[in-house]
């Protein structure tokens, strides 16, 4: 028996004990609260809690009843609070390491094409794709979303001019990442390459990088593309966080390309 099969089962029970009286934004479905990603607080490193790291709300990390983490159920969120959605509607779709209920809902707005890519397709309706070598021509895509990836791809300025070739002037590109708010610029070094020094100096044995405060400039610098970064309260002041277990200091980090 699986230990998320365990997780499931007592989340089930204390479902029917506990008043729900939290929601997750992806499924919409009223629970008593979040599983933990892990061991909660307690699985972070004493090096990320130094240097604040800001992503995931792992306390509050999954949503028993869809399995939606914490940070896509706030992009969910993010995404309902702006028009980049009526973008999606009609318009061709680039989708990076694509999560099943943020699927659904671009499905359900009818883009004219929509690409789920990654590197190491998991379904037969994704592609192999290279986010530092894509196979795509110049201004292809609309709109590109990359929940949660950059800190996985080694060539990181290979990857965003590739983000900024393949969109089309005035296209959009979202680009969530963990950051620390210490650190005044990223931090990577290529002796870091196990798996316990990636888990105690980036957050996760399989990031390459940490990111500084500067993220937006950093990003905007490599990418040549402009910010268009909002806060959780500039777009989602009315949302109470806790009802929807969300990280209220993670920005919507997005991205335009211009002319």
């Amino acid at each position: 028996m699986s230990k998320r099969f365990l997780r499931m089962a007592h989340a089930a029970v204390l479902g029917w004990l506990t008043p729900r009286n939290h929601e997750c934004a992806a499924c919409a479905r009223h629970v008593g609260g979040f599983l933990p990603y892990r061991r909660g607080m307690a699985s972070v490193s004493p090096a990320m809690r130094q240097l604040q790291l800001n992503g995931s709300d792992v306390d509050h990390f999954e949503c028993p009843r869809c399995g939606a983490n914490d940070r896509l159920r706030h992009l969910v969120l993010y995404l309902d609070a702006t028009s980049l959605m009526s973008r999606v509607s009609g318009g061709r779709v680039l989708h990076f390491a694509p999560e099943k209920r943020l699927v659904e809902r671009i499905v359900a707005a009818r883009p004219t094409t929509y690409i789920r890519a990654d590197i190491a397709p998991t379904s037969a309706d994704m592609v192999r794709v290279d986010m530092t070598a894509m196979q795509f021509a110049d201004d292809s895509f609309d709109v590109l979303i990359a929940n949660h990836v950059l800190e996985h791809v080694a060539d990181l300025e290979g990857a965003l001019r590739e983000v900024a070739r393949v969109l089309v002037p005035g296209g959009l590109a979202v680009l969530q990442t963990p950051y620390s708010r210490v650190l005044h610029r990223v931090f990577e070094d290529a002796g870091i390459q196990t798996d316990a020094a990636r888990l105690e100096l980036y957050g996760q044995e399989d990031h390459v990088r940490l990111f500084g405060s500067d993220i937006v400039e950093h990003i905007a610098h490599l990418s040549g593309m402009t910010p268009c970064v909002s806060t959780h309260d500039e777009l989602l002041r009315h949302v109470d966080f806790r009802r929807h277990g969300v990280n209220p200091n993670e920005p919507f980090f997005l991205f335009r390309k211009d002319a």
